[in-house]
């Protein structure tokens, strides 16, 4: 019987090394790879569909934005990372928060005349919503600054639909107050908290995946187009963004680090409440994300009295929303969700628009991760046509976002990414089930975690994966294509 000889543990631990090494190589040329590709489907897919469509065809100067935001993030995204990869903590983290505050602070500040230019405001295409946040902020600083406090309140009281209505209001009457009714500050605070919002990504990633995904989604996010624009809006969608992610990652941090000192405590509790202010359905994800967090951890991380005493005070918690003028619209987000199911394909349906049986629910929720698909005809509101490119993006980058659910479950991760997946499926669950399922806004809060996910998938990807983004590159050019088909002839221009 022959015995194979034993390799030596130098020669081993440079084996080790060497392959360490070359893999290291291989996923830097890889993610180049990937990104060329990134930009082949989008580049093939806009020509494609403007010659085919040519008498809608979309104006050249959407056609040039959308090449800009692909190139914005593809390009300087695979520039980047491999030169701050492995920088040391404190030179990265100055290196991502000044690249993306310079980025966005820029950007807000350009876009606000681009718009007066455009529009003749200093708000967004299509501006409704921005005009009355701050339009009412304004008017409530104004009162604020005369000392009538009571009267802000009676006013949000009186004057909303429901609580999710408060908090942005309040955030910019609180801005105008201190700084004046300036349409830039607000902006700035935006770029701040975009920026931040990369750390905080960062940290959670390397926390939980290691520090080589927490690093790749920290940059990605960076470049990431709509977390740049969101920051020239006068919308809420980047508060909300950042402070429930904010809220995420402290919730991780709190049952990961075991310092249950107040402060931990309380700091997540106070970002939950403070989600609802914006949209009810964050705080309610929030909530239910950690409590599932917290089942599903290990016994490492949270022993089994501990996890009933967390489950306890969690439910307490809910019953003190629930009973709260929270509640109510906790209960009609329920009733739109789960009670009228159909109203996305009736209401393209009263417009007398085509296809409308299409717009189910069912039919559109497997593809949660993918919607909303981006506008590349003219037949769309000039904003969406602005921004097409930056949703591109999310379509492209969604493939790993949802190869990391095989990943992870592969690795056996899957209760380290619990208290991700929790938040990101069940929000994504409530919004296809909902009107707003195909409204690029509503998806905007999962950007981050999409990017993230997305990242650990990266960092994970071989070349033997290449046949499956390939094939799913093909489905995406077929889908954009259908997809813009659909759009004009539902409108009867086909």
């Amino acid at each position: 019987m022959l015995v194979p000889k034993s390799r030596s543990p130098v020669s081993r631990s440079q084996e080790i090394l060497q392959f360490n090494f070359e893999r290291l190589l291989m996923s830097t040329k890889l993610l180049r790879h990937i990104f060329c590709f990134g930009i082949g489907v989008y580049l093939v897919a806009l020509v494609t569909i403007s010659l085919v469509f040519r008498d809608h065809a979309m104006q050249l100067k959407w056609m040039l934005w959308g090449v800009g935001e692909v190139l914005f993030f593809f390009v300087l995204t695979s520039i980047f990372y491999p030169r701050w990869k492995n920088d040391k903590p404190e030179v990265f983290w100055h290196k991502v928060f000044w690249t993306a505050f310079v980025l966005r602070a820029v950007y807000a500040f350009v876009m606000c005349y681009y718009y007066y230019w455009e529009t003749g405001i200093a708000f967004e295409y299509n501006a409704g919503d921005s005009k009355w946040y701050h339009s009412t902020a304004a008017l409530l600083s104004r009162y604020a600054r005369e000392g009538h406090i009571s009267f802000v309140f009676r006013y949000l009281n009186a004057g909303t639909i429901g609580y999710s209505d408060h908090g942005y209001v309040l955030w910019l009457t609180l801005i105008y107050t201190i700084f004046g009714r300036s349409w830039l500050v607000p902006r700035v605070f935006k770029a701040l908290m975009s920026a931040y919002l990369c750390i905080t990504i960062w940290k959670w990633g390397s926390r939980t995946f290691g520090e080589r995904t927490g690093r790749l989604a920290a940059v990605i996010c960076v470049f990431t187009p709509i977390l740049v624009q969101q920051c020239g809006l006068h919308t809420k969608e980047m508060e909300m963004i950042f402070f429930s992610i904010l809220a995420l990652e402290r919730m991780d941090y709190l049952i990961r680090s075991k310092r249950y000192t107040v402060w931990n405590i309380l700091f997540p509790i106070l970002l939950t409440g403070w989600s609802f202010g914006f949209r009810t359905i964050i705080g309610m994800c929030l909530i239910f994300a950690f409590l599932v967090f917290v089942v599903l951890s290990s016994k490492d991380l949270v022993s089994k009295k501990g996890k009933i005493v967390t489950v306890t005070a969690v439910a307490v918690v809910f019953l003190v929303f629930l009973f709260s003028p929270i509640g109510r619209e906790m209960k009609l987000i329920f009733h739109l969700n789960f009670v009228e199911v159909n109203y996305q394909a009736e209401r393209y349906e009263s417009l007398g628009m085509k296809h409308s049986e299409l717009a189910q629910n069912w039919i559109l929720a497997p593809a949660a991760f993918v919607l909303p698909l981006a506008p590349l005809v003219e037949e769309s509101p000039d904003h969406n046509k602005m921004i097409h490119g930056s949703t591109y993006v999310t379509n492209f980058i969604a493939f790993f976002a949802m190869l990391a659910f095989i990943v992870i479950f592969r690795q056996k991760k899957w209760r380290d990414f619990s208290l991700i997946g929790a938040y990101e499926l069940s929000y994504l669950a409530i919004i296809m089930f909902s009107f707003t399922a195909n409204s690029e806004r509503f998806h905007e809060p999962v950007v981050p975690l999409i990017m993230l996910t997305a990242a650990y998938a990266m960092t994970h990807f071989q070349r033997k994966d290449l046949k499956i983004l390939y094939v799913y590159c093909v489905a995406l050019f077929v889908a954009l294509f259908v997809w813009n088909w659909l759009k004009l002839s539902a409108r009867g221009l086909l």
